[in-house]
């Protein structure tokens, strides 16, 4: 058994790179997105002289389609976000012919943290992703049932007696 998953809440270090991988047989269309960028997490720690120290990890994210579609909409530098995915290593020659390694999250959910940007009036408390290749169909929202009004209380508020234990 083997277990690869990543979870990070941290800060875009820069404007997401939107691209479109062009069509091969497995896509003929051509029109997969993909999206990249930096993230950053940061630990504090005290030092042995009580210092506060700050080291901060950088991480190369890589979005596929629908949450590609999101970070191109709303995600920029400096935005807070949350992540879960998994680790990939890729290699590459470089124009040397040196042999490249790089280490990538690949996301699978996103989350968007942090304030609302001004002028957005329409989102309400992030962007929860995740989509498989197929998103499931949504679901119709059950119709809300009416509230009976409580009864107003029309007598007098009982006494309180002196036996009572309450703290206030």
């Amino acid at each position: 058994m083997s277990l690869n998953k990543v979870m990070l809440i941290g800060n875009v270090g820069k404007d997401p790179e939107v691209r479109y991988l062009e069509s091969n047989p497995q896509n003929p269309s051509g029109n997969t997105k993909v999206a990249s960028f930096p993230l950053a997490t940061s630990e504090r720690y005290r030092d042995r002289n009580g210092e506060i120290r700050e080291n901060t990890e950088w991480h190369n994210l890589v979005l596929w389609r629908n949450n590609a579609d999101v970070a191109e909409k709303y995600i920029h530098k400096g935005s807070q976000i949350f992540v879960e995915g998994r680790l990939r290593t890729r290699q590459w020659t470089d124009q040397t012919g040196n042999k490249r390694y790089t280490t990538e999250v690949v996301v699978d959910t996103l989350q968007l943290l942090g304030k609302r940007p001004d002028g957005d009036q329409n989102q309400q408390g992030g962007y929860q992703g995740g989509y498989a290749q197929q998103p499931a169909a949504p679901q119709a929202a059950p119709a809300p049932q009416p509230q009976a009004a409580a009864p107003a209380y029309q007598g007098p508020l009982p006494a309180a007696e002196p036996s009572d234990d309450l703290p206030f």
